[in-house]
């Protein structure tokens, strides 16, 4: 039997959505903001981190003027806005795809990638194009579900 404080839970996980199963620990989110902060800085900026940035506009979250200190970056890291999220099966997927080249840039940015080609939208709906994964250039896709997908 089910007790209604496990519903109640169970609800609520559900309720804040898929983030939070992705939400790293205080010690990954610490080591995370280092990586970024290479400076040492007590802000970081678009240009010192730009996969945090645009994982938090793929999120629709504001940058108040443009830079992010440690415990705003770390309360998104604990919020899991910097994890890359899994792909769903079969991606890239075929469909009417809404995201602006700008918006697709900022995911192939969210998953890790860098230097990204300009992108061209062919006739599955699936915008295309080149980035850099670990210095090696790769082709990538975003489809309109807004899986990245690296070949």
């Amino acid at each position: 039997m089910i007790s209604r404080l496990s519903l109640a839970s169970a609800f609520a996980v559900l309720m804040i959505g898929s983030n939070a199963a992705l939400a790293l620990t205080d010690a990954e989110c610490t080591a995370e903001w280092r990586r970024a902060n290479a400076k040492g800085a007590a802000t970081i900026t678009e240009a010192d981190a730009p996969r945090y940035f645009a994982s938090l506009r793929v999120a629709n979250k504001t940058i108040d003027g443009g830079q992010m200190t440690e415990p705003a970056f770390l309360e998104h890291c604990k919020a899991g806005l910097f994890n890359r999220a899994a792909l769903d099966s079969g991606a890239p997927l075929a469909g009417a795809n809404s995201f602006t080249e700008a918006q697709a840039k900022d995911r192939i940015l969210a998953a890790g990638l860098g230097v990204i080609s300009e992108l061209k939208k062919d006739d599955q709906g699936v915008w295309r194009g080149t980035a850099t994964d670990a210095g090696k250039t790769v082709k990538v896709g975003v489809d309109y579900k807004g899986n990245v997908v690296v070949n």
